[in-house]
């Protein structure tokens, strides 16, 4: 009997019993907030029920697949359609298509739109959905945002051709277009897919998972797996936990979960993490607890311009949820032996920065050339490979003043390095020029000061660098006052 994620399940004479998961707080809309004249960054839209979030990147384009839902009041899923939005900056979204289920083969309106994803191939595009919890369909346009047609009219992936719910689709491409499907809960499967994206090239089949975690403790997993790849090396998800193989098949090796506690803002942790314990009993009759931090974050892992984002369910934010939810965005580095770094769930969200923080971490970037990001030695992340072809932009930063004193953290052994600071606008005007002295080695670290020019109407920088030896400096982080 396949166990559905979305209710708490409890042995009752034999027979399961559900009840929903409880509500996390009274929803109320909640308007768009701003600081500063600026976008309010994380969530990245409230109020709307924008959730399940899927990000493709398409020509430097961000496009999110998301689930809609519709009743902030609900104490049920109410999921009547399903949602394109599209970005430039990761800052500032809009919603440019609706896709309802009366497109697709469905043919008739419903209220359980569930789970998508989306990919490219050939010059067309595949918008994936989850008929509830029953099967897979597929619709295809010629845009990112549609219009879109459903080219086979029947599921991709049918209800009971695999022991699992056929439902989260997830998408993974090689570079070659070689694609994959992944999908359903607490046991996920895998199949090729075939050239034209709306058929399957081979019959599912079982993905190994050495151990099993996630929100209901050791065990069990969750819904919503994701797959991406990164040097040569498989990153199987679901929620925030993750597992990795050498094989798109698999086995996979579970790592961890990428939320903690002590890395998530208070704003969208307190609530979670003050909850009731809850738990139930699994078929087997074991007993679960719930960690409700680590719940239904539905997560997709997606790159642009150089920089890794994770991006994921929220059900903190005054106005949400347990069914109506917000989406929030975090960076997302990976350790020098390949596993994730834990996130750091931030108010303020990607793609913009405050120069009132503590620091900048210099890896925290929006978009780079010439560069790479490892570990430090004394912990943290720093940037690598700088040449003079190197760059470094953090665009939208929020209260810098004209004539900011900027510090710079970094090691050098080039006595003829300059680190040049541009404003990130047309025309790039120079607002400091900093020699970088040698320190002792390139893991000894010296902190430089600077005062940017008094330009006005600067909204962020682009760091250039002039340097004779390629990877002979090393930038941690950068400070404003």
């Amino acid at each position: 009997m396949a166990l559905s994620r979305r209710k708490f399940l409890r042995n009752a004479g034999g027979a399961y019993a559900a009840t929903t998961i409880p509500r996390l707080l009274t929803a109320t809309s909640f308007a768009q907030t701003s600081e500063g004249g600026e976008h309010g960054g994380n969530p990245i839209v409230t109020g709307v029920g924008l959730c399940d979030p899927q990000v493709r990147i398409y020509d430097n384009q961000a496009y999110l697949y998301a689930t809609h839902d519709a009743d902030p009041n609900s104490k049920g899923f109410v999921m009547n359609d399903w949602w394109v939005w599209h970005s430039e900056d990761l800052v500032h979204w809009e919603q440019v298509s609706t896709l309802k289920p009366e497109q697709t083969y469905w043919g008739k309106p419903s209220t359980a739109c569930w789970a998508t994803d989306a990919m490219r191939r050939n010059g067309k595009y595949y918008f994936y959905f989850s008929r509830g919890p029953e099967e897979i369909g597929v619709v295809q346009g010629d845009s990112p945002r549609g219009p879109w047609h459903d080219p086979i009219g029947k599921p991709l992936i049918a209800k009971g051709s695999v022991p699992t719910q056929a439902r989260d689709p997830g998408i993974l491409q090689e570079e070659d277009g070689t694609s994959y499907i992944v999908f359903g809960v607490w046991d996920f499967y895998i199949a090729r897919l075939n050239e034209d994206m709306v058929s399957l090239a081979e019959t599912p089949r079982k993905i190994e998972l050495d151990s099993k975690m996630g929100p209901y403790g050791a065990g069990m997993t969750d819904d919503k797996p994701f797959l991406h790849e990164r040097r040569g090396r498989y990153y199987l998800s679901w929620g925030c936990y993750y597992a990795m193989s050498d094989h798109v098949y698999g086995p996979y090796l579970y790592k961890d979960s990428i939320i903690k506690p002590g890395h998530v803002a208070p704003v969208f942790r307190d609530r979670l993490v003050s909850m009731k314990e809850s738990s139930f009993l699994d078929p087997s009759g074991a007993t679960h607890l719930i960690n409700f931090l680590t719940l239904d974050r539905h997560a997709s892992f997606f790159e642009l311009h150089g920089q890794s984002y994770y991006i994921c369910n929220d059900q903190a934010w005054p106005g949400t949820q347990s069914c109506f939810r917000d989406s929030v965005i975090s960076y997302l580095h990976y350790r020098d032996n390949g596993e994730m770094e834990t996130v750091e769930l931030t108010r303020t969200g990607v793609g913009q920065y405050d120069a009132h923080e503590p620091v900048l971490p210099a890896a925290n970037y929006f978009a780079t050339e010439s560069t790479s990001v490892a570990q430090c030695q004394g912990g943290g992340y720093e940037i690598r490979e700088i040449s003079s072809k190197s760059s470094l932009t953090y665009p939208n930063i929020r209260n810098l003043k004209p004539g900011a004193i900027i510090s710079l953290r970094a090691s050098c052994t080039d006595p003829h390095t300059t680190v040049e600071f541009y404003s990130d606008a047309p025309g790039r005007e120079l607002l400091l020029s900093l020699h970088v002295p040698p320190t002792e080695s390139l893991a000894s670290y010296r902190t430089l000061f600077g005062h940017l020019k008094n330009a006005k109407n600067v909204k962020g920088i682009r760091l250039h660098f002039k340097i004779t030896r390629p990877d002979s400096l090393r930038i941690q982080w950068l400070k404003f006052r």
